[in-house]
This record gives C-alpha cells, sequence and structure tokens, in this order.
C-alpha cells in the first residue's frame, strides 16, 4: 500500500477530487495549510500598506492506495493540479505499513 499526499493550490481542489473520483478512488483528506518553496511567498497591498506574506496558502490532500494504482493516482493529481506557474505544488508517495478500518475492524487493502 501507498500513502500520497499532495500540497497544490486551493483553487484546483475540485478539479482534483474530480480526477480522483473518474478513477474510481473515493476517499481522501483534505487539510488547510500554510508554506512556500521557489516562491518564497508574496506582498500584498491592504489599505494602502504593503504586507509580506511569508507562507502562501496551499491544501494537503492525503490519500491511502493499493501500491498497484499509486503511479495512476499520482498521474491523476498532477495532471489535475498542474498549471504550469510557479507554486502548483509537490506530490509525495510514502510506504504504508497497515491501515485498519475502525467499524469493521479490516485490516490493509480491504480498508481501503
Amino acid at each position: 500500500m501507498k500513502f500520497i499526499i499532495a500540497i497544490v493550490q486551493p483553487h484546483r481542489l475540485d478539479v482534483v477530487r474530480e480526477a480522483l473520483q473518474a478513477i474510481n478512488i473515493d476517499g481522501m483528506t483534505v487539510t488547510e495549510v500554510r508554506g512556500y518553496g521557489r516562491q518564497k511567498g508574496h506582498k500584498e497591498i491592504y489599505r494602502g500598506a504593503e504586507y509580506a506574506i511569508a507562507f502562501v496558502p496551499k491544501l494537503k490532500i492525503e490519500v491511502a492506495v493499493a501500491s498497484e494504482r499509486a503511479d495512476e493516482v499520482v498521474a491523476a493529481i498532477q495532471n489535475a493540479a498542474r498549471t504550469g506557474k510557479v507554486g502548483d505544488g509537490k506530490i509525495f508517495v510514502l510506504d504504508l505499513l497497515a491501515a485498519v478500518r475502525v467499524r469493521t475492524g479490516e485490516t490493509d487493502a480491504l480498508a481501503l
């Protein structure tokens, strides 16, 4: 099993969700996060004063999938989240050692 973490721009969430639904991936967790990479933040003007915003708002999407579906899921997220500009995000793929469905006690692939 694989655990996929994607950091994407907030306005791309619906497109990513639809792309995952199109390949029959039903479950995901979404968290609002802040950070920066090559963007190094940005500047905003509020009531005539300029403010440096060091951390840019992003969304963290977490998906647990069977190992054989990981490449397909990564490709779907990458294609849906891409705008071609700096700040599109990152995707991380980690090994998932175990999963347990709390309600039924099913484990591993059955719990996904």
